[in-house]
């Protein structure tokens, strides 16, 4: 065994890893997983057939599982709003108000709106930045010129 540069390894449960162990491979699966799928293996065809059944039986959890899977819940979807130009810190502003007003009239949803906000934050953080070195390098220009 290659002695380890850890402090407490001998205090470590167990046998601890040898040095430069990869651990388990990328992609492989628990014996658990892989026991469930080879029970399922050929079987998938039937299994969905059996659901479908169930549903147009009137099974809830069925119904609920296939429209699940026919139609999944929907994370996001296009935020349609016009905003002003945001090439200025002006703009940004303007569209920020623009944002809370449409939020406030119903247009979009509150979380529609906090994502719109921390967009037009980042792009506003970007001007800032932007500015800050065309002022850094204008101030270096003229004590370089004195």
């Amino acid at each position: 065994m290659i002695k380890s540069d850890r402090k407490y390894a001998e205090n470590t449960r167990g046998k601890p890893f040898e040095l430069g162990n990869p651990g388990r491979p990328k992609g492989s699966l628990n014996r658990v997983t892989l026991a469930i799928q080879s029970l399922l293996d050929g079987e998938g065809e039937k299994l969905t057939r059996k659901a479908i059944e169930l549903a147009l039986a009137g099974d809830l959890t069925a119904l609920k599982l296939c429209l699940e899977r026919i139609c999944p819940p929907r994370k996001s979807r296009p935020i349609a709003i016009d905003l002003p130009d945001v090439k200025t810190g002006e703009g940004v502003s303007q569209a920020q108000s623009a944002v809370v007003q449409a939020v406030g009239e119903g247009e979009l949803t509150p979380e529609e709106g906090q994502i719109l906000s921390n967009i037009l934050e980042a792009r506003r953080k970007s001007i800032e930045t932007a500015d800050h070195e065309r002022r850094l390098g204008e101030l270096e220009n003229s004590v370089n010129n004195n």
